[in-house]
């Protein structure tokens, strides 16, 4: 089959790894250029080393090279803010964009729930490492039930945090947020993240809470069976995903004051859905530990495997 050309602008530790796995793991793709501004990036030197062509300066450095006419996807691991201006500059030559970062400027996709929805979009976002982990299970909750309120809490190792990470914290919880009522399917999301510093560095963990308005053991009983089709569907892409103990489900006690998080005139709360997550990274390029940062490079691939069967952008 025919490969579509990649190139990928951000030379750090989410483009690195993305780079192994288009070498590694896709049939689909193949990488064209690797993009960065620091000349002395580990990223860009083994990027070289592989015989791949590289440029260190940005997006302007890639639309300059000779074999960027031959380019079908761009991914952007850099930061919000620098998406915006590798986007702009990227428009008028008709590639596809998947957005590693909060930028969110095209439509949100976690592959496991909405796939191939968007794959014809410009400009697709990838969310957050917390969205991608935790709005699946929302969404196998929401599929059941209605949700009107889910909180997510995602922590990762200090260590798995760059500076384009921490740079985007506030762009992290406004952005998994949104994703996780437009994706997810609840009437209101909330998102935390938490880095913790212990030594040794921890596994990515995430914790899913829903509000729903059922009681009903057979309800919570298909709820239960679709987190675990859920879980099985994001393992495809993602192997070292998984629900580390059964699906919990405690009531809400009538005096207890859920109204703050439902808002007005959601109606009463009856029970309240607990998910706990562990991602285990593949370890191509980062530690194992982190697990928030593979599951980015992970969706990413999955999303640009579905961009690669569609028609050219303007078609």
């Amino acid at each position: 089959m025919n490969k579509a050309k990649v190139a990928i602008i951000g030379s750090g530790n989410i483009g690195t790894d993305l780079m192994f796995k288009v070498l590694r793991t896709t049939t689909a793709l193949e990488m064209g250029a690797m993009v960065g501004i620091d000349p002395q990036s580990d990223g860009l030197a083994r990027a070289a080393r592989l015989g791949i062509p590289t440029t260190h300066e940005g997006v302007e450095g890639l639309i300059a090279m000779p074999g960027f006419d031959e380019i079908e996807v761009v991914f952007d691991a850099t930061s919000a803010k620098a998406h915006v201006a590798n986007a702009k500059a990227l428009a008028p030559h008709g590639k596809r964009l998947v957005d590693l970062t909060p930028a969110a400027l095209g439509p949100y996709v976690v592959p496991a729930v909405n796939g191939t929805q968007h794959a014809g979009a410009p400009n697709v976002n990838m969310v957050t490492c917390g969205g991608q982990a935790t709005i699946p299970m929302v969404a196998a909750v929401s599929r059941v039930v209605d949700v009107p309120y889910a909180e997510i809490v995602a922590s990762i190792a200090s260590k798995s945090a760059g500076p384009g990470t921490r740079a985007n914290i506030d762009e992290f919880t406004e952005t998994t947020s949104a994703a996780i009522e437009q994706v997810g399917g609840a009437r209101r999301g909330k998102a935390v993240i938490i880095l913790n510093p212990a030594d040794p560095p921890m596994i990515m963990r995430d914790t899913v809470y829903c509000l729903v308005a059922t009681a009903d053991p057979a309800q919570l009983e298909e709820i239960r069976t679709s987190v675990g089709e859920m879980a099985a569907r994001v393992q495809q892409y993602v192997p070292g995903y998984r629900v580390k103990q059964e699906v919990q489900f405690t009531s809400v006690g009538s005096d207890e004051p859920v109204h703050t998080l439902v808002g007005v005139g959601a109606g009463p709360v009856r029970t309240r859905v607990a998910i706990y997550l562990e991602v285990e990274g593949a370890a191509h390029y980062l530690p194992a530990y982190a697990g928030n940062l593979d599951i980015m490079t992970s969706a990413a691939i999955r999303a640009a495997e579905s961009m690669d069967a569609r028609q050219p952008v303007g078609a």
